[in-house]
C-alpha cells in the first residue's frame, strides 16, 4: 500500500461522529460527543454496506459558511481487524483527484498531454475532463470520473445502485472513440481492500455488458485504488480489471 504523501488534503476542522440515519439521501444524521449533528452527503448511491448504526463518519466543513448543513460526508469507517479503514464517499472526490494526479504526473496513460479542463464540454453533454495538447499533436482524450465504494470478496465493484446516468456516460464514450478521440473513465476506489475491478453485473447489469462492449470498442479503463485517512487521500496503484464473466 502506498504510504505517499496525500494528493488531496482535507480542509482544517473535520469532525468525526458515529452514524445514526440517513433521511432522502442527501441528509444524514450523526453523533458528536453524544450531540445530533446533521450533514451533507452528495452521493446518491446505497452505500451498500457501509451506513451501519454507530459506524464513524468523517466530515469536513463546508466550503460555504452560510450553507444550511454546515459539514460534507467525506468518509464512512469500517471496522476491521487492522483496526478502522477509511471508505471514501464524497463523489466530488475522483474529480479533484484526476486533476491532482495529472499535475503531479501520476498518469501514464495521459503522457504527452500538458492542458487539463474540467467539465469540458462535449456534444449535448459534459464530460468531467479532458486532456489536450496546445499543438493539438494528440487527439484529445476525453474523462469521465466515478467513485468505487463497494467491495465483494475483494472485488472493487460499480455501481451500488442502477445507474441510467452512468450507462449514458459509456454510451457517450463509445461515440467519443467512434469520432476519433480517446475516451476513458477513472475509477477512484476509496477504500483498501479492493485488488481488482469490476462491473458490478449483479447490480446493473445493463451497466455491465455496456462496460465490456465499451472496452471492446476502445473505450480506456483505469480503476486506481486509494488510501482514505483523516488528513486526506492518497492515491494508490492502477488495478486489473476483471475479463468478463458471462
Amino acid at each position: 500500500m502506498s504510504v505517499e504523501e496525500p494528493l488531496i488534503l482535507y480542509p482544517e476542522g473535520c469532525i468525526v461522529g458515529s452514524f445514526v440515519r440517513r433521511v432522502k439521501r442527501f441528509s444524514v444524521e450523526i453523533l458528536v460527543d453524544g450531540e445530533s449533528v446533521w450533514i451533507h452527503s452528495n452521493n446518491t448511491g446505497s452505500m451498500m454496506g457501509l451506513l451501519r448504526q454507530g459506524s464513524p463518519i468523517l466530515a469536513s466543513p463546508a466550503a460555504n459558511p452560510d450553507r444550511k448543513l454546515k459539514w460534507t460526508q467525506e468518509a464512512v469507517g469500517l471496522n476491521m481487524a487492522t483496526g478502522i479503514n477509511w471508505v471514501g464517499v464524497n463523489t466530488q472526490t475522483p474529480n479533484k483527484m484526476l486533476k491532482a494526479a495529472f499535475e503531479a504526473g501520476r498518469l501514464h496513460w495521459g503522457e504527452g498531454y500538458t492542458v487539463f479542463k474540467s467539465e469540458a464540454k462535449i456534444g449535448d453533454s459534459r464530460a468531467d475532463g479532458v486532456l489536450r495538447t496546445e499543438d493539438d499533436s494528440l487527439p484529445p482524450l476525453w474523462i469521465e470520473c466515478k467513485n468505487v465504494t463497494m467491495v465483494e470478496d475483494e472485488v472493487a465493484c460499480f455501481p451500488d445502485a442502477v445507474t441510467e446516468r452512468g450507462r449514458k456516460h459509456l454510451n457517450n464514450m463509445i461515440n467519443v472513440v467512434k469520432q476519433g478521440h480517446r475516451a476513458a473513465f477513472f475509477y477512484l476506489i476509496q477504500r483498501p481492500d479492493g485488488h481488482c475491478f469490476a462491473p458490478a453485473d449483479i447490480i446493473d447489469p445493463a451497466y455491465a455488458e455496456l462496460f465490456y462492449e465499451a472496452i471492446e470498442l476502445g473505450v480506456e479503463v483505469y480503476p486506481y485504488r486509494a488510501t482514505v485517512t483523516e488528513a486526506g487521500i492518497v492515491l494508490g496503484e492502477l488495478l486489473p480489471v476483471n475479463p468478463k464473466a458471462f
